[in-house]
């Protein structure tokens, strides 16, 4: 049973909570039984009222049962559930007594459907609580009454401004929208949903004026502009949810909800849409992600005096700045951050946010200044987004206790190294917090490719070193990747893994290879972006060919954002570590001679202004002699200057990161597709709604795509040669993804 029901001084309570689960979801079985339940509703004499409840501690009801509906392929099946879905939500806001819905915990999708057809709302105050309307990410749209109801509640304009960036708010902004009707605290949730109860049926609400024609057209017009400005057509729920929102406002709640029905029937079976709701189950799948013992990895550790806990359990971590020992498990409670640099400051900011302890050292006292005002900064924004309240910034700012000394750390169960990307400046670092930390204190790496194994060579106890790659800026990027080294422990690897994912961090595990995973993918695709413009490509096409394919930025303007020496630094670091790498030739050196650095100088491929960015003009000086002038040799189109046709330059880029990719998954940096897929779209934003560079692959042909490749190499340059892999799974007429 997920949903019981209790009756008190003539109130009804329908509380749900889903048996097994830390969370409730609607299925066709749980819908039937709010059915039955609102049925007995109707025949029960003597009820003033019915309020909806979860027994969860942190989630009202989180939606749909999206694995049923992604394994559905059965039209009638589907068209069944959403009409069961709109039948009881009808039936229930229908009711001859009113209806509340008591929220507290996470209330997005089906959840926050089934609270809009209730008379009245009210949600707790607590940070737990989000509403939202997340569908359009996953290709769909609301389809239970959200696309109809919302427009009608709130008005047209702030429904679709949920509706179509999947926004998840706190209760003081649905309050401030007209969502909800009252907040409240959590302990008083009861006692105010019983008060509007007494407040009687909902009347019928007017429309604003945003929602009467021909005010409606404008907005939808407005609308429709600015996603196709934003997405480039690519993401067709957004356009399909204006146009039935916009319908709805107008129209009878039946004929909103058949266009909802019709529109997601449409949509469900796009490949857009599964793509989609796979990246929605890569998420869920890095949550869960248990650690892998793998041989290498067991083998790397064997001889070290750091002892396994029984059965290799993971350390066990119950929440910030809580965790608890089991036997033989470490336990996070104290961190460290030496470096208070962008990421430095960035990652003690997150760590402190949620809820751990964090000393942030650096050398100098204004390195530390500079630090604590970039956190200082973070946490105003995040109040003024009401992420969280001025108390809970107030109280993060606490938990971050800055030195410049050297202090001992023996305390500190992880520290987390932030410091610049040199191999021998690291070295040092990590000799001397060796003498300073406890025996069994995790030291991890913050290195965006450097060897980890380089890193931890130099330590008499190389095990407990480990790879924890965050990604910039921090508070926004959820990826981050987990590298073991041949000697990193288990215990290591474990407590790095345990604690990503405690701070809310979505991690992927890679094996220390020269960039990992996205940096190893990603720098090939930058480096002949920038070939492409050293042959003469104008900067702005070169962008916008990779924005038409879906990129959330063009390759130069990326540039630009990374810093083309940070860039340079790096490609180069590849070059000269990979056995196969794309030649990188001289053209961003000659730009970070002049200066330009990319956004950061106010100068790179683009000229970065407060109005903007426009392409620099004086960068078309170093066209042609970038790739002509050096020793390496060019691509042959950039010797000959041939025209080239827009595929083939879009082929360029696109494969030379399928071809990496792959090679990425024949060496084992990683254990799935998944793992490579996953990296690219949460640490690039690698167009999601093509699920990835080897689920596209696979979308292709793999035939395509060898035969492509095939034929890059010999016009462009032999580095475009398949991979083995390729070569392999086309010769067997196999796929990345066999199912």
């Amino acid at each position: 049973m997920t949903i019981t029901r209790t009756t008190s001084d003539g109130i009804c309570l329908l509380t749900f909570d889903r048996p097994e689960s830390s969370a409730n979801i609607f299925d066709f079985a749980t819908l039937n039984e709010l059915d039955a339940h609102v049925a007995a509703l109707e025949n029960e004499a003597g009820l003033k009222g019915v309020i909806l409840m979860s027994a969860k501690p942190k989630i009202f009801i989180a939606g749909a049962d999206l694995h049923a509906l992604a394994q559905n392929t059965d039209e009638a099946a589907l068209a069944d559930i959403i009409d069961l879905g709109h039948r009881v939500f009808t039936r229930l806001g229908q009711l001859a007594i009113p209806s509340v819905a008591a929220i507290h915990g996470v209330c997005l999708g089906g959840g926050l459907e089934v609270a809009l057809a209730c008379d009245w709302r009210v949600a707790s105050t607590d940070k737990a609580t989000k509403l939202g309307l997340p569908e359009t990410q996953l290709g769909i749209l609301p389809a239970w009454g959200g696309s109809t109801r919302l427009p009608k509640l709130i008005g047209l304009s702030a429904a679709l401004g949920l509706i179509l960036t999947g926004k998840q708010i706190v209760g003081a902004q649905a309050l401030k929208l007209g969502l909800v009707d009252d907040v409240t605290h959590v302990e008083y949730l009861s006692n105010v949903a019983r008060n509007l109860v007494t407040r009687g049926k909902r009347r019928p609400l007017r429309r604003s004026l945003l929602s009467r024609a021909p005010l409606s057209s404008l907005v939808a017009h407005r609308a429709r502009r600015d996603v196709l400005a934003k997405t480039r057509g690519h993401y067709p729920a957004l356009l399909v949810a204006i146009d039935v929102c916009t319908h709805a406002v107008g129209k009878s709640p039946a004929k909103g909800f058949a266009r909802e029905k019709s529109a997601f029937l449409q949509l469900i079976h796009t490949p857009g849409c599964r793509n989609l709701m796979g990246v929605f189950f890569l998420q869920e799948r890095a949550k869960k992600l248990p650690v892998r013992r793998s041989p290498e990895l067991v083998e790397g550790a064997r001889g070290q005096h750091v002892e396994q806990g029984e059965g290799g359990t993971a350390p066990a971590l119950q929440g910030p700045g809580q965790a608890e020992k089991g036997e033989g498990e470490p336990a996070v409670r104290r961190t460290a951050v030496i470096g208070a640099g962008t990421m430095g400051a960035g990652i003690a900011q997150w760590i402190s946010a949620r809820g751990y302890p964090v000393l942030l050292k650096d050398v100098t006292p204004d390195a530390l200044a500079r630090g604590l005002n970039q956190i200082e900064g973070l946490f105003a924004s995040a109040v003024k987004r009401h992420a969280f309240t001025q108390p809970e910034a107030t109280a993060g700012l606490d938990r971050i206790v800055p030195v410049h000394t050297d202090v001992p750390l023996k305390g500190v169960d992880l520290v987390i190294e932030a410091a610049v990307e040199q191999l021998d400046l690291k070295q040092q670092v990590f000799r001397d917090l060796e003498t300073r930390v406890g025996p069994d204190t995790v030291l991890a790496t913050n290195t965006s490719a450097l060897s980890i194994d380089a890193i931890a060579s130099v330590l008499t106890r190389p095990e407990r070193v480990v790879g924890m790659h965050f990604f910039n800026p921090v508070h926004r990027m959820q990826l981050i990747e987990i590298v073991h080294g041949p000697r990193t422990s288990p215990q290591a690897l474990a407590t790095a893994l345990q604690f990503a994912k405690a701070i809310g961090k979505l991690p992927v595990i890679a094996k220390d290879s020269p960039g990992f995973i996205v940096n190893r993918i990603l720098l090939p695709y930058l480096v002949e972006a920038v070939n492409l413009f050293g042959e003469g490509m104008a900067i702005e096409t070169i962008d916008k060919l990779m924005l038409d394919f879906g990129m959330p930025m063009g390759p130069l303007r990326l540039c630009d954002e990374v810093g083309l020496d940070v860039a340079q630094h790096v490609a180069k670091d590849l070059e000269r570590r990979l056995p196969v790498s794309v030649p990188v030739y001289d053209t961003l050196e000659k730009m970070i001679a002049r200066g330009w650095l990319g956004k950061k100088s106010g100068c790179g491929f683009y000229r970065h202004d407060p109005k903007g960015e426009t392409p620099n003009p004086q960068a078309k000086s170093l066209q042609h002699a970038g790739a002509l002038s050096t020793p390496m040799g060019a691509p042959r189109h950039a010797r000959g200057l041939e025209p080239v046709d827009a595929e083939t330059k879009l082929d360029r880029m696109v494969l030379v990161m399928i071809n990496e990719a792959a090679r990425v998954l024949h060496e084992r940096v990683v254990e799935a597709p998944e793992d490579i897929d996953f990296a690219m779209i949460m640490g690039t934003g690698w167009a999601p709604f093509r699920g990835g560079p080897l689920h596209h692959a696979d979308a292709l042909g793999l035939d395509l795509v060898l035969t492509r490749l095939e034929t890059l190499s010999h016009d462009v340059a032999t580095y475009f040669s398949p991979c083995e892999l390729i070569r392999g799974l086309a010769r067997e007429k196999q796929k990345f993804y066999p199912r």
